[in-house]
């Protein structure tokens, strides 16, 4: 059973918008330290951010009209906490506490990703699928459901009725959709909006690969602080994962998919 999300899902929005944040953080330094929540919705976009590297105003207004249109944008940005801070001044340590997963993706859950990624080709427009078997639930905005059904003649296709998606008809929030980007792997750390020193992003990915490589769950603990995870540096952790970030064309484009 597994649901996932296009990336013109207003969840999808805003982890792109933090995602995008992010690059042009990396732009301006090699190693800045960052952390990005953005809420949108119904014309506005507010965003917080806890970051070291100055970002300007119109270099976010640029990237909030180019993915999500015209909308008021609200730009809060304030410093890392010193104490975040000191932690990475000498080192790439470990930036957070917490407990990750990566689990080998199903064949249920490729099929399901190659459906949204067809439907999204196609229509460029807000979605969200849902496969549970034989059960194959389609709800495509700004589509018509005789059109999908010539398609999917099987699938339960938007149960309300045609429809118009999008963050006029409801809000995004970063990293809501964490199901959909990571499936099974979910645990407790959010992936988006995120430099690569914090766990959540580094130690996601990095749980994920591995656990792809060897085709079984890996699941592992790290304490804020910890120069080394699952017997290797943390810097090199977060090389595995800056690696695979630029592999995927930078951190915008990888929120607007995720793991899966």
């Amino acid at each position: 059973m597994f649901e996932k999300v296009n990336p013109s899902h207003p969840d999808k929005v805003a982890d792109r918008i933090a995602g995008a944040l992010v690059d042009l953080a990396y732009s301006l330094e090699d190693n800045p330290r960052i952390a990005v929540e953005v809420l949108i919705g119904h014309g506005v976009c507010h965003i917080v951010a806890e970051t070291s590297v100055k970002l300007p105003q119109d270099k976010v207004g640029e990237i909030v009209s180019r993915i999500a249109g015209n909308v008021l944008c609200d730009y809060h940005a304030v410093p890392q906490d010193k104490r975040l801070a000191k932690n990475q001044a000498e080192e790439i340590r470990c930036g957070d506490n917490g407990i990750f997963k990566g689990v080998p993706v199903t064949a249920e859950q490729k099929h399901l990703s190659s459906i949204a990624h067809h439907l999204y080709n196609v229509y460029l427009c807000d979605g969200k699928y849902i496969l549970s078997g034989d059960r194959l639930i389609i709800c495509q905005s700004n589509a018509k459901t005789e059109h999908l059904k010539e398609t999917y003649p099987e699938a339960e296709v938007n149960p309300l009725g045609d429809w118009t998606g999008g963050t006029d008809v409801d809000t995004g929030a970063t990293n809501r959709k964490l199901g959909s980007d990571m499936a099974d792997s979910v645990t407790g750390g959010g992936l988006h909006g995120k430099d690569l020193s914090k766990s959540d992003v580094s130690v996601n990915i990095y749980a994920w690969l591995k656990a792809q490589n060897e085709g079984y769950p890996i699941e592992l603990c790290c304490a804020i602080g910890d120069t080394e995870i699952d017997g290797r540096p943390y810097s090199e952790i977060v090389r595995i994962a800056h690696d695979f970030i630029i592999a995927y064309g930078g951190f915008e484009k990888f929120a607007e998919w995720g793991l899966v």
